[in-house]
């Protein structure tokens, strides 16, 4: 089949090589364009188009798709249909009403639970018991169009949001190919609105430990925010990033360290206690929670900092 691919991440680009090893013709692939990374905040190409030059694969890096340029560029590659995976701009109706397939969306959750931007991180921190793929054909809402197929797959309970975005981008690719051999049975489901729920974009306030809360919540906004953008704490005013938790019987005043006969990072949350097992200190490596009280010489009774309270909006 002759597609237009259009990604971004790590996850659209297990995704195209995916099509590209299942023998599709991909005309042309879209990815956002470079952008500054890393210290020195050198330009550097997204996932998809890495793959995509590996691959020999033409490239095209709009800054949109709303001007008339655009839209005939893609009119131009008369592709069946736009595979669009975690791609990162609007597409319009101009754009949805080119090929004659229309454009398949991977989403990375099950529709219409955590419409939007990330539904990973959305569904861990929710404590949902699953997740999974849903391909469905675009319309111009926010992922409210009609479903192809879909497939659920249980959400691990340590499983991070890295760990389980390396999982469902290659169920997504399994399920796309698949899909696209039975497109032509396949019979769009309308989603029901009554059960949506909205991913909001990550926010870095929102990594911020919160020690009033209980300990599972932290524990699943560790989970959440790893890799990105990492759940922190402060101690004495440094950041402290926290990679890796997990809920231990415990209690204190929130935000104490809490005797342990191991030695560990024990810290009393609003309910139970949270066991901080690999962390970080500002521009230093990752650590066990042992090392770090050792080598910070902390004693029961020191306290992480508590965030302020965020207003009513």
């Amino acid at each position: 089949m002759r597609l237009v691919f259009a990604g971004t991440p790590p996850f659209a680009a297990r995704a195209l090589e995916a099509l590209a090893a299942a023998g599709h013709e991909v005309s042309l692939v879209l990815t956002q364009p470079d952008r500054p990374a890393g210290r020195g905040l050198k330009l550097t190409p997204p996932a998809v188009a890495v793959t995509a030059e590996r691959l020999g694969l033409p490239l095209f890096k709009p800054t949109t798709l709303r001007d008339a340029a655009a839209v005939e560029r893609l009119r131009a590659e008369r592709a069946e249909a736009m595979i669009v995976a975690a791609y990162g701009l609007l597409l319009p109706q101009a754009v949805l009403d080119l090929p004659e397939r229309g454009c398949i969306n991977i989403h990375a959750s099950l529709l219409p639970r955590w419409r939007g931007a990330a539904p990973i991180q959305r569904a861990i921190l929710a404590g949902d018991a699953e997740t999974g793929i849903s391909l469905m054909q675009m319309d111009v809402g926010l992922d409210t169009g009609p479903v192809l197929s879909m497939e659920r797959t249980p959400i691990g309970a340590d499983e991070t949001a890295g760990a389980l975005t390396e999982r469902l981008a290659a169920l997504g690719a399994r399920c796309l190919v698949e899909a696209l051999a039975a497109l032509p049975e396949l019979v769009p489901r309308p989603q029901e609105d009554a059960g949506a729920t909205y991913a909001a974009k990550v926010s870095s306030a929102e990594a911020a430990l919160d020690w009033r809360l209980p300990a599972a919540d932290l524990a699943r906004r560790v989970r959440a925010f790893n890799p990105v953008p990492g759940a922190s704490t402060r101690l004495r005013g440094d950041v402290v990033k926290v990679w890796e938790a997990r809920v231990v019987p415990g209690a204190g005043a929130a935000g104490t360290l809490i005797a342990d006969r191991d030695g560990q990072l024990t810290v009393a949350c609003g309910d139970q206690a949270l066991r901080l097992d690999i962390v970080q200190r500002a521009g230093g490596r990752r650590m066990a929670g042992s090392e770090f009280v050792r080598g910070g010489a902390l004693a029961p009774g020191v306290s992480f900092d508590l965030p302020a309270p965020v207003s009513p909006s």
